[in-house]
């Protein structure tokens, strides 16, 4: 590694969570010259709630992240003690994959790599005010003194700014048990114009797993198949640690009701918002009075510790209030809390004033990624972390910024969804979110992506042309099954019924067969065409999927296609909304309060219609058609 000069770097990224990791990564593996300024370096990478990666929704984001050069799939893969796929009985769609992690060896095995990374040096100190000139960033003041230059900043401080911990009536200054907040960094964002507000999340109290029963719960297994989260590392079968489920009951509900007065969700303690769809088990019995349970998910925190993460039993109540509840689930009667849950309240920047490149609209070259963009869940951050750190790379090399478009990923659907909608909770990603979920698969993340991840030298040559491989057997695989022909006949059609599906009476071509939903191409395989085994399990996925869905496949590339033109439509930066007549006042200040990039984004913005898309075209059409005549009469 070269040795620094001075106190200049290209690119500074300020936190060291899971978005600030892939944005570090990002710009240092892009070659230039990147600073991790941290609070403290030990916790790189912590997972800080469920030491686990992915979800519905969620895998699909790490496996992009991937695609793209990210480091979370591989990370996670290192780590491993539990990997399964959710919705396997469902469609490609909706399939995920969910792994528990071991908490440590995720974080020094992702510290590891950012250590060891070229281009990138760690710095142990808190950001204490942005130096902003001419509306361009130019670097940093920290709290201990030093001043650091920079082309370009990455705000990745998770739940730091102004972070306040709350456990009952007792409350204190901190961005997670037992860290520093940032106190000083807000203030220095308000005073550069951003606007900020408050969020908040919680976590669940951890037991000691020798004073579990295990006996009384429901073991939960991973998946004993190969399996991985990176598309770069080999699926193997791996050592698995078992998961359990229990349920709370109403002796449960009777204690948190009785003690209800004491939660700081009733006291006023907490007013901010946290996550609707991952509620405490608080606010669960509060919403559905007539429940009488809820699943407890008993998951280890590791190969090397007793700990164990009480999944479902979020809460911030009163420590004694934790015990009682935690002993009244079935096996947990005799849990010991070795942590008590808590919730953390935070400053997060309304993320209104980001572009679709997380640069913001009013501050050059300043970026920011993950939870201080209103979201939550450590995929939301990385997919976030690895868009910032390319734009922030591209800024300072005067190239043109990257984005990705809802058609193309789900973190294209996550940054639009921030840009265009006033977020009333932290945000998560779902499958139901993202309109083009079936073209937007986990598994074919890396043909859509890899591409991307290549040209921004974040993935090798080796890389790419595996994809690349992977492509070309598609294609050709698709080829011979549209070619290949399944003649009638007793053999035949005997293997047909045994598989339930109906005889042929005529030769039928093979890709007309594979539409069928009782036939795979693995039986296919084993039963007929054997030259189908010269084939990647990899690219055989793909085809299958690719023709089983084929006509819901196009049609939502059709819809693509129709939408385009008026999607991508740019709408002039200098264009004044408050000008433009024909719109209703409401609509105009709309525009005005979220300036949208496109068209596109205009459409989604809460409470703008059709008709308000219609008029607005009409002023972009008259306003380009002036600009031209002025600079021709200019000429």
């Amino acid at each position: 590694m070269k040795k620094r000069d001075d106190n200049y770097f290209d690119v500074i990224v300020v936190g060291g969570g899971h978005a600030g990791c892939e944005a570090a990564l990002a710009s240092s593996r892009m070659e230039l010259k990147t600073m991790l300024l941290t609070i403290n370096i030990d916790k790189i990478a912590l997972m800080p709630c469920n030491p686990a990666v992915g979800g519905i929704g969620k895998s699909q984001l790490v496996r992009e992240v991937d695609a793209l050069g990210g480091e979370i799939a591989r990370n996670t893969d290192r780590a491993i003690i539990q990997i399964k796929v959710l919705n396997s009985s469902k469609g490609p769609a909706v399939q995920a994959l969910r792994a528990q992690t071991d908490k440590k060896l995720y974080e020094t095995s992702m510290k590891m790599v950012m250590e060891n990374q070229e281009n990138l040096y760690l710095f142990q100190g808190a950001a204490k005010e942005l130096i902003v000139c001419d509306g361009a960033v130019r670097g940093l003041l920290t709290c201990s003194g030093e001043q650091f230059c920079a082309g370009a900043i990455v705000l990745a401080t998770g739940t730091f700014m102004g972070g306040r911990i709350v456990i009952g009536d007792y409350e204190y200054k901190a961005g997670r048990v037992g860290e520093l907040p940032s106190e000083d960094l807000p203030r220095s964002l308000i005073k550069n114009g951003i606007m900020i507000s408050r969020f908040q999340s919680a976590t669940p109290p951890r037991v000691d797993r020798r004073t579990i029963d295990f006996k009384k719960m429901i073991p939960q297994p991973g998946d004993d198949f190969p399996l991985s989260f990176s598309v770069w590392d080999s699926r193997i079968v791996r050592k698995q640690l078992d998961c359990y489920l229990t349920h709370t009951n109403e002796i449960t509900h009777e204690i948190i009701l009785k003690n209800i007065h004491r939660s700081p969700i009733k006291s006023g303690s907490i007013q901010s918002h946290g996550p609707r769809f991952c509620p405490s088990i608080d606010r669960k019995v509060i919403n559905f009075p007539d429940k009488k349970n809820h699943p407890v998910f008993i998951e280890p925190e590791g190969w090397r510790t007793n700990e164990m993460y009480l999944q479902g039993l979020t809460t911030s109540m009163p420590v004694d209030i934790q015990q009682k509840i935690v002993n009244s689930t079935p096996g947990l009667e005799d849990a010991f809390i070795m942590r008590p849950g808590y919730a953390v309240e935070y400053f997060y920047v309304v993320p209104e004033q980001l572009k679709s490149t997380l640069e913001f609209k009013d501050i050059k070259g300043l970026f920011s990624a993950g939870q201080i963009n209103g979201t939550s869940g450590y995929e939301e951050a990385a997919a976030q972390g690895i868009i910032a750190g390319i734009n922030s790379a591209l800024y300072c090399i005067k190239e043109e910024p990257f984005s990705l478009k809802r058609s193309e990923a789900y973190i294209g659907v996550l940054i639009d969804d921030l840009i265009t909608k006033d977020p009333d909770e932290p945000y998560r990603m779902y499958t139901s979110r993202a309109e083009y979920r079936l073209i937007l698969r986990s598994d074919n993340a890396d043909m859509r992506l890899s591409e991307y991840g290549y040209k921004f030298k974040l993935i090798s040559k080796d890389q790419i042309e595996i994809v690349r491989k992977k492509k070309g057997e598609v294609k050709k695989l698709r080829e011979f099954l549209k070619s290949a022909r399944l003649h009638p006949g007793k053999e035949s059609n005997a293997v047909l019924e045994e598989v339930g599906c109906a005889p042929i009476t005529e030769t039928t071509p093979v890709i007309d067969m594979l539409k069928r939903p009782q036939i795979r191409l693995s039986m296919l395989e084993h039963n007929f065409f054997s030259k189908i085994g010269g084939y990647s399990s990899a690219s055989k996925e793909q085809v299958e999927i690719e023709i089983k869905y084929e006509g819901y496949i196009n049609r939502q590339h059709e819809e693509i296609r129709q939408r385009e033109r008026i999607e991508e439509k740019m709408i002039p930066a200098s264009m004044g909304f408050m000008d433009l007549v024909g719109l209703s006042l409401e609509c105009r200040q709309k525009l005005e309060r979220f300036r949208p990039e496109t068209i596109g984004q205009a459409s989604r913005i809460a409470g703008i219609s059709p008709a308000d898309i219609s008029i607005l075209s009409l002023y972009i059409n008259k306003y380009e058609s002036r600009r031209r005549g002025d600079q021709a009469a200019g000429q």
